[in-house]
């Protein structure tokens, strides 16, 4: 590829941030991995002033192209012209310089820094040195000018995934981002959460900016989106329709093919108690756990449906031992587990399904050989830790990948680069081995898209057909309520008597979720 500097002293006229040429354009893009293709004469054209969807089942191609866009991949062809010039994108750096931010779907922030402290280490990055207390004003500012108050002081780690996901907005603005990428930016938040963020979209198109979202709600897409374009196995197969003249089956057929319709499921009878969880409490500054008591047979799949921020992440951490509770029992096939370690909770036939893979559960940097070795390494299956098998682990894995049909990639991939869906088959891979009794499956379809989705719960159906149980928490009722033959509700950390069979209806459940029971 050719290209003109930044630096040309010649722009040409439509180099005006807000001109006739498109804010982004991507033509003809290749991208290949270990000779696997990911990208094949792709392209992408983003508009000043509109909200541009990118949809696409996971492995399509999306987040590798906004990866190009945004210089963190080279592509091996193709064009990339930003407001009407051919821009060399050589690394994330170009891109900044370019006006290009993007908010990956897992945040770029030091969990232990401030807002103000992250601020100033991206400014640094940038070339731009600030103190903290000016970078605490220009916090203060971009947060108040966008309509949300954002404490610059607040450490990332205490503030909720909201406030973190306004952090990150900020930040990428405040590094002169017009053209601003959102990756899956819903797939965390609560409803009213994800409206407020679809409205400060809408006013950053108003206020000229370029705005590119990555979701696989099609539902957001026809609301807040002036255009669409849709990516299938790493090719542009609708590129830039207008969203007023495009049926959302339409889409749903260009980006997944036929879906199928997934039925409730039925389940057999339930067979032996395998968890118990008697008096369970917790409290952190104020109770977040209150008397939460359940059982769980083997055979069975018992859903918790409720708001997030209601206990549901503590209480997945009580079971994995991450929290030791105040009071109350944990017992796995009778065994008291409420003060054992996380390995031996593991060893005993307890699994989890963690809500964020990639904060608590895989390792990005780590082959996903490797991933997939991690909970078998004590065991001496690998060899002793001194000398590991790098070739027993790869056969293993190869193993691993064929049975769970794990696309876009090989045993020797870096994690990150898999799509969200077949990075969540490799956990389901490692986490269903042999000797599972009770998967815990904090919200497993997360960020999938339809596809994926019925993929990922397939296989948790899989194992309770095979003996095992499920708890199932989740804040989609619709994959609780085709899941589950029971259900409960978590509401400000106490949690409902199960609803079952004509008891069991959307309408019951939302009453308990705002507290109206």
């Amino acid at each position: 590829m050719t290209h003109r500097s930044l630096n040309d002293a010649s722009p040409t006229p439509q180099q005006t941030g807000a001109g006739e040429a498109p804010a982004l354009l991507l033509k003809g893009i290749d991208k290949a991995f270990d000779g696997k293709v990911a990208l094949s004469k792709a392209g992408f054209r983003l508009a000043w002033g509109e909200v541009h969807a990118l949809v696409g089942e996971n492995g399509a191609g999306k987040s590798t192209i906004m990866n190009v866009a945004t210089g963190v991949y080279g592509p091996d062809a193709g064009e990339i012209i930003v407001d009407g010039r051919d821009v060399p994108l050589r690394s994330p750096g170009d891109a900044v310089d370019a006006g290009i931010g993007m908010v990956h779907q897992h945040f770029r922030l030091v969990g232990r820094f401030t807002v103000a402290e992250n601020v100033a280490l991206a400014l640094h990055g940038a070339g731009r040195r600030v103190t903290l207390a000016e970078a605490a004003r220009l916090v203060s500012e971009k947060s108040a000018e966008l309509g949300f108050g954002l404490d610059p002081n607040a450490v990332i780690g205490r503030i909720s995934v909201a406030e973190q996901q306004r952090a990150e907005i900020v930040k990428v603005l405040l590094l002169g981002a017009r053209i601003l990428i959102l990756d899956e930016p819903t797939a965390v938040l609560t409803g009213d959460e994800a409206r407020a963020l679809l409205t400060l979209v809408r006013q950053l198109s108003r206020s000229g900016h370029a705005v590119a979202l990555i979701t696989h709600k099609l539902q957001e897409v026809s609301d807040h989106c002036d255009r669409i374009t849709v990516m299938r196995q790493g090719c542009t197969v609708m590129d830039a329709v207008a969203m007023e003249e495009t049926p959302v089956d339409t889409i749903i057929r260009e980006a997944f093919g036929e879906v199928r319709e997934a039925p409730r499921r039925q389940m057999a009878a339930p067979g032996a108690e395998l968890l118990r969880i008697d008096h369970l409490s917790l409290t952190q500054d104020t109770p977040v756990l209150d008397d939460v008591s359940l059982c769980l047979r083997a055979g069975e799949i018992l859903g918790i449906a409720g708001v997030g921020g209601n206990g549901q992440s503590e209480l997945v951490a009580c079971l994995n031992g991450v929290l030791r509770p105040d009071s109350g029992r944990i017992a796995l096939s009778g065994e008291d587990l409420a003060k054992a370690s996380p390995a031996h909770r593991r060893r005993a036939g307890l699994r989890i399904i963690p809500a964020d893979r990639f904060d608590s559960a895989m390792a990005r940097g780590l082959t996903l050989a490797e991933n997939l070795a991690l909970t078998g390494l004590a065991d001496g299956r690998f060899g002793p830790w001194w000398r590991l098998s790098r070739r027993k682990m790869k056969q293993a894995a190869a193993k691993s990948l064929t049975a769970f049909n794990v696309l876009g990639g090989t045993p020797s991939t870096p994690a990150a680069l898999l799509s969200g869906g077949n990075a969540q088959k490799v956990l389901l891979a490692r986490e269903l081995a042999a000797g599972t009794k009770v998967v815990v499956a904090h919200s497993p379809a997360r960020g999938l898209d339809l596809r994926s989705a019925r993929a990922v719960q397939d296989l948790l159906a899989e194992a309770v057909a095979d003996g095992a149980a499920c708890l199932l928490i989740s804040e989609d009722l619709d994959e609780i309520m085709r899941m589950c033959s029971a259900v409960s509700v978590l509401n400000r950390g106490r949690l409902s008597a199960p609803l079952t069979g004509s008891d069991l209806t959307p309408n019951r459940l939302g009453e308990l979720m705002v507290g109206h029971a």
